[in-house]
């Protein structure tokens, strides 16, 4: 565990190739996003030695350090203040590099030429033998760092698909979104249960607006985003995208059919705020200075905004439709199969960061139905986790340091934060993590049937799940929904236990290699003859 932020953003630093490397800087809810100029001068094995660090994740467009929840955000800070004094401080060496002559004291000579000028150089005898051999050695080490860098590129390339793209891509775009996205489902579920209780009447109308306010301008946050990681000016993205959600466009006919604000939702504003910075783009490239201040917002504004009403408001609301009828049948006709599926593969899209791409889907049921039924499946997953970390930590009673780290990191875990247990636990040992994920799709399955049988469950806001979902939870009445959430939780964590106990590690791997006492090897281990086996 992190108590240090300072000391862990000043061990960072350096091993990612100091301030100068450094070209961006971002965090999500575990991990610190780095962008970097060169990515051969990051040093991973230190990386991942640094206390606190619980993995390291490389997507291509972003280098990706592993720090827990809550701790990512004092690091972070730290690691920029850091990364500002050290720019400062090369901006100053520069300056007084470039305002003298030489460097100093030695009046335009350096100390070692001041040195050599007292005692004359002593140079070693080098043997041409020996000449060779450096020669040898350094030809090795060149073609050693070209095959290196040759690996490096094509695995980058490898991932550098374009599907892989266009979802981290999407990811960067509502991952910023995701705390306002919690707190105002959290409000939301306050605001639900006072109804429910029939408790404060004069207060729950507040407590909607509150947590309604935000979705219902949601498509300008999006464009805006959109437009920032497309390369356009964010405020014509959010411009763009505010028609989506304007009551003005009920008076506007596509298609034969009165538009609805909000028709399309997230995925329209996505759409138009792409269009507008394209529109952009082409504007800057071929207006002249003079005119591109006034007609490039225009343009992109009327363009783009036309084109959005017209056709991508109808289209987006079309699909966002069939999203949420493809969601409601593939639970309620296939839900335990469904649930199967979807809880046991979660896992690995949390480790490849793609889980953040399901976020525009989990977004558009909350527009439609008022909640999303896939979040409380998929969390099943993190079930699986904790109960595939709890039987490594029954197991491996001698691996004081890795029980150390299921401690700290099983509390975030229990609130569906899976990352730390993910690259601090199963990842390394590597067959829990399979095992964890049988354990998310039991549970992933037990959700699922019961949604066959009627009791749907659904989550009113994204961000929190495990324990911290059930404040959330929405459907067929909350005792109800709970009921069967916690259901689906318990078996994630009995499977993933089981799982993880029996087959998920090795034979004798509970085992202490010496006598915890006396630290001494085992009888069975020590050299010399056995003790006769009684008979």
């Amino acid at each position: 565990m992190i108590k240090d932020p300072h000391a862990t953003a000043a061990a960072l630093l350096p091993l990612v190739g100091g301030p100068a490397n450094v070209t961006s800087v971002a965090h999500c809810m575990t991990r610190l996003r780095l962008g970097l100029a060169d990515r051969s001068r990051v040093d991973d094995e230190a990386l991942r030695a640094v206390p606190g660090v619980l993995g390291v994740v490389e997507d291509g467009a972003s280098y990706q350090v592993v720090l827990g929840p809550g701790v990512v955000g004092r690091v972070t800070a730290a690691f920029e203040a850091l990364l500002a004094a050290g720019r400062i401080g090369t901006a100053d060496d520069r300056a007084d590099g470039d305002g003298r002559e030489g460097d100093g004291e030695a009046g335009g000579k350096t100390a070692g030429a001041d040195d050599a000028s007292v005692a004359p150089a002593v140079t070693p005898a080098v043997t041409p033998a020996a000449d060779t051999a450096v020669d040898t050695a350094a030809d090795t080490a060149d073609a050693l760092a070209r095959r290196g860098a040759e690996l490096k590129a094509r695995q980058k390339a490898r991932n550098a698909t374009p599907l892989k793209t266009a979802l981290r891509r999407v990811a960067d775009i509502f991952v910023p979104l995701i705390p306002a996205l919690i707190g105002c489902g959290i409000v939301a579920g306050i605001a639900g249960l006072l109804t429910n209780l029939r408790w404060l009447p004069g207060l729950t109308p507040a407590l909607t607006a509150l947590s309604s306010a935000f979705m219902a301008l949601i498509a300008v946050f999006v464009g805006h985003n959109t437009a920032k990681e497309f390369g356009g000016t964010p405020v014509l993205g959010g411009a763009v995208a505010a028609v989506v959600v304007y009551p003005g466009v009920a008076k506007v006919t596509a298609f034969g059919t009165a538009l609805a604000p909000g028709q399309g939702g997230v995925l329209g504003a996505l759409a138009a705020a792409v269009l507008g910075t394209y529109v952009e783009k082409w504007c800057r490239a071929r207006l002249p200075g003079t005119l591109d201040v006034l007609l490039t917002p225009t343009l992109t504004v009327l363009v783009s905004g036309l084109l959005t009403l017209y056709v991508l408001m109808y289209a987006a609301g079309e699909v966002a439709t069939a999203i949420g009828t493809a969601a409601d049948w593939l639970l309620t006709t296939t839900g335990a199969l469904a649930g199967l599926i979807l809880g046991g593969l979660f896992l690995p899209l949390v480790m490849l960061g793609l889980h953040q791409a399901l976020i525009p889907i989990h977004t558009t049921l909350i527009e439609q139905q008022g909640h999303t039924v896939l979040l409380p499946v998929l969390a099943m997953a993190g079930a699986g986790q904790v109960g595939a970390a709890a039987a490594v930590y029954v197991r491996l009673r001698h691996d004081t340091s890795l029980r150390t780290t299921i401690r700290s990191a099983l509390p975030a875990g229990l609130l569906g934060v899976g990352e730390p247990l993910i690259y601090g636990v199963s990842l390394p040992l590597g067959r829990p993590f399979l095992t964890a994920c049988v354990g998310g799709a039991a549970g992933g399955a037990f959700v699922g049937l019961f949604a066959m049988l009627g009791t749907e469950v659904g989550a009113t806001a994204i961000g929190p799940s495990g324990w911290a979902l059930f404040p959330l939870l929405a459907g067929g009445g909350w005792a109800v929904t709970a009921g069967v959430y916690g259901g689906g939780l318990l078996t994630g964590y009995a499977v993933g236990f089981l799982a993880t106990y029996f087959f998920g590690l090795p034979d004798g791997a509970g085992r202490p290699v010496c006598d915890p006492e006396k630290h001494e090897p085992r009888p069975a281990d020590r050299p010399g003859p056995r003790p006769a086996s009684p008979r």
